[in-house]
Formats: C-alpha cells, sequence, structure tokens
C-alpha cells in the first residue's frame, strides 16, 4: 500500500508577529517543520513525505536544512494562492495514483504516532479519515441579529490534522473549483456527496498561530523529554 503524506506549509504567519514564518521559527531547538517531518517518519518511514511551501521560501528551507543537518527525505514543492490550491498542487504532484495521503498542517508537530497509523487505517477501510477532538467548553451559536442560542456541544467536534484519504478520491475531489465553504480538506471531499469518518485526534495537536503556541510548544516537548 503506498502511503503519503502532504504537509502544507504555506502561511505568512502575519499573527505571529515577526519577519520570519511560523513554520520556520524554531522549537526544542530545530524549526517547527522538521518535528512535523519527523513524526510522520517515526509512524512510518516508508511514508513518501511532501512539504508545500511558498516557492520563494525554498531558498530559506534548503539553507535551514543545511544548518540543522537535516537529512529526512522530502519533496518539495510550491504552494498556491490559497490552502486549496496549495493541497491539490501537492496532491498532483504524488508519484503514484493509488494508495493513501493524509494531509496536515505543517504547524502541527504535536500530533501523535497513533493518530497518524490510526488515520491511515480508517481511511483504507472507508475512503477518509479526518482527526476530531471532543469540546471543552460550552459554546452559543450566533444569529444575523446577534442573538445568542445556546448549543448541545456533545454533538460537536473541533476538526484537526491529519485527514488522510483514498488518493483517487481525493484527487477527484479537488477536480472543482474553490468554493467559500473549503476550509478544510474535508468538506472538498463532502462536496462530492461522501461522507467522511471521523477518528479521535489528540489534544496536544495545536495549530501553532500565535507567540503564545511558541511558549506552549516548548512546553510540550519538555514534556516529551
Amino acid at each position: 500500500m503506498n502511503k503519503a503524506a502532504i504537509l502544507v506549509a504555506g502561511g505568512k504567519g502575519s499573527r505571529m508577529g515577526g519577519p520570519v514564518s511560523k513554520q520556520y521559527l524554531p522549537i526544542g531547538g530545530k524549526p517547527v517543520l522538521m518535528h512535523t517531518l519527523e513524526k510522520f517518519h517515526e509512524a512510518d518511514p516508508d511514508i513518501f513525505l511532501m512539504l508545500v511551501l511558498p516557492e520563494y521560501d525554498f531558498p530559506l528551507w534548503k539553507r535551514l536544512c543545511e544548518e540543522y543537518k537535516f537529512s529526512l527525505a522530502h519533496q518539495v514543492i510550491a504552494g498556491g494562492n490559497s490552502r486549496f490550491q496549495s493541497v491539490k498542487n501537492g496532491l498532483n504532484a504524488l508519484p503514484f495514483k493509488d494508495g493513501l495521503v493524509a494531509i496536515h498542517d505543517g504547524v502541527r508537530p504535536f500530533v501523535k504516532k497513533e493518530v497518524i497509523i490510526e488515520s491511515f487505517a480508517q481511511a483504507d477501510k472507508s475512503g477518509s479519515a479526518i482527526a476530531v477532538v471532543d469540546l471543552k467548553d460550552s459554546i452559543r451559536k450566533f444569529d444575523e441579529n446577534g442573538v445568542s442560542t445556546f448549543q448541545e456541544r456533545q454533538y460537536f467536534r473541533l476538526v484537526q490534522t491529519p485527514q488522510t484519504f483514498q488518493i483517487a478520491k481525493i484527487k477527484k475531489a479537488f477536480q472543482v473549483d474553490e468554493l467559500p465553504q473549503f476550509t478544510d480538506d474535508a468538506t472538498v471531499y463532502e462536496n462530492q456527496g461522501w461522507i467522511v469518518s471521523l477518528i479521535f485526534g489528540n489534544a496536544e495537536n495545536i495549530k501553532i498561530t500565535t507567540p503564545d503556541d511558541l511558549d506552549y510548544a516548548d512546553f510540550l516537548l519538555s514534556k516529551e523529554k
């Protein structure tokens, strides 16, 4: 069974407030993206790893790999003007047509190995596997007039990545024009009329976006030692 992982890292990191995009900032002594690539390699050393970056960041990434002596095999391809286009570029660049592909946010370096393994197993059975976690807080829904109503949180889940699919199906799903409701890969898949399968993610699998997230990331890494 061919397996691939597309790590999408096309963001400019504007919410981080610095000159360097979040995916290249160091945590635990090396850039965020290197931790994420290693997590997928640890889950299965045979996974084909692909990193989707803005093309103008290619020289920076090459310098970082040399600086940190990062030699884990992976392919780097250029992203698009949106996450949808970046994922589509990654799918089109896969070296095989059949098998499974996990699509993951490059700035989620704390996904557990067990979640990655389960995502491939579930996608092999049902066509898809979307990592989700339970809500801990109460939630309210606002209408167009600003009136809020209580919602039963047991009927909702927070969506993470990886989102793993059978390659043939997800490539077909991405052969459409981009729509505003495509907030993740699961919504693109559902647009075909297919039902997504959910798996349990892990609460530590945060998306590093703000300086506070970097502090929390260093804390999580300290717990792994």
